[in-house]
């Protein structure tokens, strides 16, 4: 197959690039901007670099657009502006990545390649605040800043994309994940950057108690449910949560860490207003429809995933150690 995964350079982005590469005769080609502000390097992707054709480019340039959707047989859009507090201090780039870059690829992609599978990748914060002990696709969006709230704008242009022009669109909302080839900055996810402080033997700080639930997911059972999806036309047309069954409290998943690790401190603090502000509390996303269609399930657990991916993090270690 001739892939096109946009916003490759970044944390799913990179995994989804080495599950595609498993599969023999995919011809992959990266997109990423490289933008300072989204924290996104190659350095990463330098262990595939030969396996893979990699462009600088931005989603929102539509003679790119244009060029790189022809011939491809899927897109897997991961190109995104995802720091929560950065669609609050400059919401004018977050509207323009993740409203006007989304409208780019599609118009490419109803102009120039009509037949191409496009997976947009989404987040479940665009619900806000839970109502009821369980969400599931019929549950309403009261997003509470910038990034979620434009998110959730996007998902309704691949919607009507696909309704008027009848381009196979599919909307997957993850939630949490972690694992290798991560950012280690708060406002990129909360899960690696208490990894990334693990690692580093830091204090881990929690807000107030850490009790509020959060499904989570290992990073690599996403990048292969994103591949699953492809075999799956029916699915096309929809919105669905890509979310593990686990859950567990923000505190119980620093002491998953700490103890994986076997380092770091845990410490609470009050919350910051503005965080305060746009936290969602409790949430617990059912995936239950998704599964059901496609019949596929996440491989790992928290603890399981928490062990393979400081494994990873040994391995690269030691082969950087080599190198030098």
């Amino acid at each position: 197959m001739n892939i096109l995964i946009l916003g490759g350079a970044g944390f799913l982005g990179n995994n989804l690039v080495r599950r595609c590469l498993q599969e023999p005769g995919n011809n992959i080609v990266v997109v990423d901007s490289l933008e300072p502000r989204l924290k996104s390097t190659i350095d990463n992707l330098k262990e595939v670099w030969d396996s893979i054709e990699f462009i600088q480019g931005d989603i929102r340039d539509a003679a790119l657009m244009k060029k790189i959707v022809q011939g491809k047989d899927v897109i897997f859009n991961c190109a995104a502006q995802t720091s929560h507090p950065l669609s609050l201090t400059d919401p004018f780039f977050d509207v323009e990545v993740n409203c006007l870059g989304n409208l780019t690829l599609l118009e490419a992609v109803k102009k120039y390649n009509k037949q191409a599978l496009v997976i947009y990748i989404s987040s479940s914060t665009v619900i806000g605040k839970a109502v009821g002990e369980v969400v599931n696709e019929s549950h309403g969006e009261l997003p509470l800043e910038i990034y979620s709230a434009n998110k959730g704008v996007a998902e309704k242009y691949y919607r009507i994309y696909n309704r008027v022009y009848n381009l196979n669109t599919l909307t997957l909302r993850f939630a949490n994940l972690y694992g290798p080839y991560g950012k280690a900055y708060p406002e990129f996810g909360f899960i690696n950057y208490f990894i990334s402080l693990a690692e580093r033997d830091k204090e881990i700080t929690i807000y107030g108690e850490g009790q509020q639930n959060r499904n989570v997911m290992y990073v690599e059972d996403a990048a292969d449910l994103l591949y699953q999806c492809i075999f799956h036309k029916r699915i096309f047309g929809n919105v669905y949560f890509a979310v593990h069954r686990e859950h567990y409290s923000v505190r119980k998943i620093a002491e998953e860490i700490v103890s994986v690790f076997g380092k770091g401190k845990i410490v609470k603090i009050e919350w910051p207003e503005t965080r305060r502000r746009i936290e969602i509390d409790n949430v617990i996303i059912s995936g239950a429809k998704l599964f059901y269609e496609i019949k596929w399930e996440p491989k790992y657990t928290l603890r399981e995933g928490l062990i393979k991916t400081k494994e990873i993090f040994e391995n690269r270690k030691l082969k950087h150690a080599k190198g030098k």
